[in-house]
Protein backbone atom coordinates (compact mmCIF):
# COMPACT_ATOMS: atom_id res chain seq x y z
CA UNK A 1 0.00 0.00 0.00
CA UNK A 2 2.83 2.90 1.30
CA UNK A 3 4.46 1.15 -2.12
CA UNK A 4 1.60 2.35 -4.14
CA UNK A 5 1.08 5.72 -2.37
CA UNK A 6 5.13 6.31 -3.16
CA UNK A 7 4.76 5.65 -7.20
CA UNK A 8 2.12 8.30 -6.92
CA UNK A 9 3.27 10.67 -5.73
CA UNK A 10 6.86 10.07 -7.61
CA UNK A 11 3.97 10.41 -10.85
CA UNK A 12 2.84 13.60 -9.91
CA UNK A 13 5.93 15.12 -8.96
CA UNK A 14 7.43 14.05 -12.13
CA UNK A 15 4.09 15.27 -13.64
CA UNK A 16 4.63 18.72 -12.22
CA UNK A 17 8.47 19.01 -12.94
CA UNK A 18 7.41 18.70 -16.60
CA UNK A 19 4.64 21.62 -16.76
CA UNK A 20 7.54 23.46 -14.57
CA UNK A 21 9.87 22.96 -17.55
CA UNK A 22 7.98 23.74 -19.89
CA UNK A 23 6.49 27.18 -18.26
CA UNK A 24 10.35 28.00 -18.34
CA UNK A 25 11.13 27.33 -22.02
CA UNK A 26 8.33 29.33 -22.83
CA UNK A 27 9.09 32.12 -20.93
CA UNK A 28 12.82 31.98 -21.63
CA UNK A 29 11.89 31.86 -26.21
CA UNK A 30 9.52 34.90 -25.32
CA UNK A 31 12.32 36.73 -23.55
CA UNK A 32 14.81 35.79 -26.57
CA UNK A 33 12.26 36.52 -29.23
CA UNK A 34 11.93 40.04 -27.88
CA UNK A 35 15.77 40.89 -27.84
CA UNK A 36 15.94 39.55 -31.13
CA UNK A 37 13.22 41.58 -32.41
CA UNK A 38 14.48 44.59 -31.07
CA UNK A 39 17.91 43.49 -32.22
CA UNK A 40 16.53 43.13 -36.03
CA UNK A 41 15.26 46.36 -35.58
CA UNK A 42 18.24 48.24 -34.61
CA UNK A 43 20.05 46.19 -37.40
CA UNK A 44 17.64 47.06 -39.95
CA UNK A 45 17.58 50.41 -39.42
CA UNK A 46 21.28 50.27 -39.64
CA UNK A 47 21.21 51.69 -35.97
CA UNK A 48 23.89 51.22 -32.88
CA UNK A 49 22.95 51.50 -29.32
CA UNK A 50 25.40 54.71 -29.37
CA UNK A 51 23.63 56.32 -32.20
CA UNK A 52 20.18 55.95 -31.00
CA UNK A 53 21.99 58.29 -27.82
CA UNK A 54 23.93 60.32 -29.63
CA UNK A 55 20.39 61.13 -31.78
CA UNK A 56 18.63 61.69 -28.96
CA UNK A 57 20.88 63.98 -27.26
CA UNK A 58 21.25 65.62 -30.56
CA UNK A 59 17.50 66.27 -30.52
CA UNK A 60 17.34 67.27 -26.92
CA UNK A 61 20.12 69.65 -27.50
CA UNK A 62 18.94 71.28 -30.72
CA UNK A 63 15.13 71.14 -29.18
CA UNK A 64 16.00 73.25 -25.60
CA UNK A 65 18.60 75.74 -27.44
CA UNK A 66 16.15 76.74 -29.82
CA UNK A 67 13.51 77.25 -27.12
CA UNK A 68 15.61 78.87 -24.82
CA UNK A 69 16.84 81.32 -27.33
CA UNK A 70 13.41 82.04 -28.48
CA UNK A 71 11.78 82.21 -24.89
CA UNK A 72 14.67 84.35 -23.82
CA UNK A 73 14.20 86.74 -26.34
CA UNK A 74 12.65 89.91 -26.18
CA UNK A 75 8.55 89.13 -26.69
CA UNK A 76 9.42 85.41 -26.43
CA UNK A 77 7.22 84.77 -23.81
CA UNK A 78 4.89 88.17 -24.27
CA UNK A 79 4.58 88.05 -28.00
CA UNK A 80 3.48 84.31 -27.86
CA UNK A 81 -0.26 83.90 -27.11
CA UNK A 82 0.74 80.06 -26.37
CA UNK A 83 3.19 80.89 -23.43
CA UNK A 84 1.95 84.18 -22.53
CA UNK A 85 1.59 84.63 -18.59
CA UNK A 86 -1.38 86.43 -17.44
CA UNK A 87 -1.93 87.25 -14.07
CA UNK A 88 -2.38 85.15 -10.89
CA UNK A 89 -5.82 83.65 -10.10
CA UNK A 90 -6.35 86.28 -7.07
CA UNK A 91 -6.28 88.72 -9.43
CA UNK A 92 -9.20 87.76 -11.39
CA UNK A 93 -10.99 89.80 -9.41
CA UNK A 94 -9.48 92.69 -10.52
CA UNK A 95 -9.96 92.11 -13.87
CA UNK A 96 -13.13 91.59 -13.85
CA UNK A 97 -14.19 94.91 -11.73
CA UNK A 98 -11.24 96.75 -14.05
CA UNK A 99 -13.81 99.31 -15.27
CA UNK A 100 -14.10 101.04 -11.62
CA UNK A 101 -10.60 101.37 -11.36
CA UNK A 102 -9.27 105.29 -12.86
CA UNK A 103 -6.46 103.79 -15.61
CA UNK A 104 -6.52 100.25 -14.52
CA UNK A 105 -6.71 99.02 -17.69
CA UNK A 106 -3.37 100.75 -18.65
CA UNK A 107 -2.14 99.23 -15.18
CA UNK A 108 -3.30 95.47 -15.91
CA UNK A 109 -1.16 95.78 -19.39
CA UNK A 110 1.93 97.52 -17.44
CA UNK A 111 1.49 94.69 -14.93
CA UNK A 112 1.32 91.63 -17.59
CA UNK A 113 4.09 92.90 -19.67
CA UNK A 114 6.62 93.05 -16.76
CA UNK A 115 5.92 89.74 -15.47
CA UNK A 116 6.60 88.16 -19.28
CA UNK A 117 9.56 90.33 -19.54
CA UNK A 118 10.73 88.80 -16.16
CA UNK A 119 10.20 85.07 -17.18
CA UNK A 120 11.82 86.33 -20.81
CA UNK A 121 15.12 87.34 -18.16
CA UNK A 122 14.78 83.92 -16.16
CA UNK A 123 14.95 81.86 -19.98
CA UNK A 124 18.69 81.78 -19.86
CA UNK A 125 19.05 79.78 -17.00
CA UNK A 126 17.43 76.57 -18.05
CA UNK A 127 20.24 75.90 -20.62
CA UNK A 128 23.35 74.57 -18.49
CA UNK A 129 20.30 72.50 -16.05
CA UNK A 130 19.78 70.87 -20.16
CA UNK A 131 23.09 70.49 -20.87
CA UNK A 132 23.78 68.64 -17.86
CA UNK A 133 20.53 66.39 -17.89
CA UNK A 134 20.58 65.87 -21.91
CA UNK A 135 24.09 64.20 -21.08
CA UNK A 136 23.16 61.61 -18.62
CA UNK A 137 21.15 59.79 -21.35
CA UNK A 138 21.72 56.37 -20.85
CA UNK A 139 21.25 53.24 -24.06
CA UNK A 140 18.25 52.14 -21.81
CA UNK A 141 16.59 55.91 -21.98
CA UNK A 142 17.24 56.47 -25.51
CA UNK A 143 15.83 53.32 -26.96
CA UNK A 144 12.61 54.12 -24.16
CA UNK A 145 12.59 57.92 -25.65
CA UNK A 146 13.14 56.75 -29.04
CA UNK A 147 9.78 54.37 -28.99
CA UNK A 148 7.74 56.55 -26.89
CA UNK A 149 5.07 58.78 -27.47
CA UNK A 150 5.49 62.13 -29.85
CA UNK A 151 6.73 63.92 -26.31
CA UNK A 152 8.71 61.20 -24.58
CA UNK A 153 11.96 63.02 -24.62
CA UNK A 154 10.42 66.06 -23.45
CA UNK A 155 8.83 63.86 -20.59
CA UNK A 156 11.84 62.92 -19.74
CA UNK A 157 13.78 65.60 -19.67
CA UNK A 158 10.88 67.32 -17.47
CA UNK A 159 11.28 64.54 -14.97
CA UNK A 160 15.12 64.93 -15.02
CA UNK A 161 14.99 69.02 -14.76
CA UNK A 162 11.92 70.16 -13.10
CA UNK A 163 13.31 70.43 -9.06
CA UNK A 164 16.68 71.98 -10.56
CA UNK A 165 15.12 74.32 -12.92
CA UNK A 166 12.47 75.69 -10.56
CA UNK A 167 15.24 76.10 -7.90
CA UNK A 168 17.03 78.46 -10.69
CA UNK A 169 14.42 80.04 -11.78
CA UNK A 170 12.93 81.00 -8.98
CA UNK A 171 15.48 83.59 -8.19
CA UNK A 172 16.23 84.79 -11.47
CA UNK A 173 12.44 85.66 -11.66
CA UNK A 174 11.96 87.26 -8.11
CA UNK A 175 14.92 89.40 -8.93
CA UNK A 176 13.79 90.36 -12.11
CA UNK A 177 10.16 91.30 -11.08
CA UNK A 178 12.21 93.53 -8.80
CA UNK A 179 14.31 95.07 -11.50
CA UNK A 180 12.83 98.27 -13.34
CA UNK A 181 12.26 96.93 -16.61
CA UNK A 182 9.44 98.96 -18.10
CA UNK A 183 8.79 102.47 -18.15
CA UNK A 184 11.35 102.48 -15.15
CA UNK A 185 9.14 100.65 -13.05
CA UNK A 186 9.43 96.80 -11.81
CA UNK A 187 6.60 93.87 -12.29
CA UNK A 188 7.03 93.73 -8.74
CA UNK A 189 5.82 97.79 -8.24
CA UNK A 190 3.63 97.70 -11.26
CA UNK A 191 1.51 94.71 -9.31
CA UNK A 192 1.72 96.33 -6.11
CA UNK A 193 0.11 99.84 -7.77
CA UNK A 194 -2.67 97.60 -9.51
CA UNK A 195 -3.71 96.10 -5.95
CA UNK A 196 -3.42 99.78 -3.99
CA UNK A 197 -5.65 101.38 -6.87
CA UNK A 198 -8.10 98.41 -6.92
CA UNK A 199 -8.56 98.23 -2.96
CA UNK A 200 -9.36 102.17 -2.87
CA UNK A 201 -11.75 101.98 -5.42
CA UNK A 202 -13.12 98.91 -3.57
CA UNK A 203 -13.77 101.50 -0.58
CA UNK A 204 -11.77 98.86 1.85
CA UNK A 205 -14.11 95.64 0.44
CA UNK A 206 -17.25 97.89 0.17
CA UNK A 207 -17.99 97.48 -3.41
CA UNK A 208 -16.17 94.77 -3.92
CA UNK A 209 -13.60 91.94 -2.48
CA UNK A 210 -10.16 93.11 -1.51
CA UNK A 211 -7.25 91.70 -2.81
CA UNK A 212 -4.36 90.71 0.28
CA UNK A 213 -1.87 88.29 -1.11
CA UNK A 214 0.75 88.51 -3.70
CA UNK A 215 2.27 85.75 -5.56
CA UNK A 216 4.12 87.01 -8.16
CA UNK A 217 7.36 84.89 -7.97
CA UNK A 218 5.56 81.57 -7.50
CA UNK A 219 2.89 82.62 -10.75
CA UNK A 220 5.28 83.87 -12.70
CA UNK A 221 7.95 80.72 -12.18
CA UNK A 222 5.15 78.02 -12.53
CA UNK A 223 3.94 79.83 -15.96
CA UNK A 224 7.57 80.22 -17.39
CA UNK A 225 8.30 76.59 -16.63
CA UNK A 226 5.26 75.31 -18.73
CA UNK A 227 5.94 77.36 -21.12
CA UNK A 228 9.07 76.31 -21.80
CA UNK A 229 8.61 72.73 -22.07
CA UNK A 230 5.41 73.47 -24.35
CA UNK A 231 8.17 74.42 -26.37
CA UNK A 232 10.32 72.15 -25.98
CA UNK A 233 7.70 69.59 -26.92
CA UNK A 234 7.08 71.25 -29.81
CA UNK A 235 10.62 71.24 -31.14
CA UNK A 236 10.74 67.23 -30.26
CA UNK A 237 7.25 66.66 -32.05
CA UNK A 238 8.93 69.02 -35.45
CA UNK A 239 12.32 66.72 -34.97
CA UNK A 240 9.74 63.71 -34.82
CA UNK A 241 7.96 64.26 -37.94
CA UNK A 242 9.64 66.78 -39.98
CA UNK A 243 12.82 65.96 -42.02
CA UNK A 244 13.00 69.75 -42.50
CA UNK A 245 14.43 69.91 -38.42
CA UNK A 246 16.54 67.31 -38.87
CA UNK A 247 19.76 69.53 -38.67
CA UNK A 248 22.36 67.38 -38.39
CA UNK A 249 23.21 63.82 -39.82
CA UNK A 250 22.49 62.17 -36.58
CA UNK A 251 19.17 63.44 -36.37
CA UNK A 252 18.63 62.11 -39.85
CA UNK A 253 19.86 58.84 -39.35
CA UNK A 254 17.76 58.11 -36.02
CA UNK A 255 14.36 59.61 -36.89
CA UNK A 256 14.41 59.13 -40.21
CA UNK A 257 14.67 56.00 -39.88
Amino acid sequence: MSSSLDYKAICEYTCAMKKWSYLVVLLCSISLFSCDELDTIIEDAGLTNEEVVAGLRSALTVGTDTSVTTLSAVDGYFGDELVKILLPEEAAVIVSNISKVPGGNLLIDQAILAVNRAAEDAAVEARPIFVNAISGITIEDGFAILNGGERAATDYLRTNTETGLRASFQPRIANSLGKKLVGNVSAESTYAALIDAYNKASLNGILFPQVKTNSLTEHTTERALNGLFLKVADEEFNIRTKASHRVNDILVKVFGS
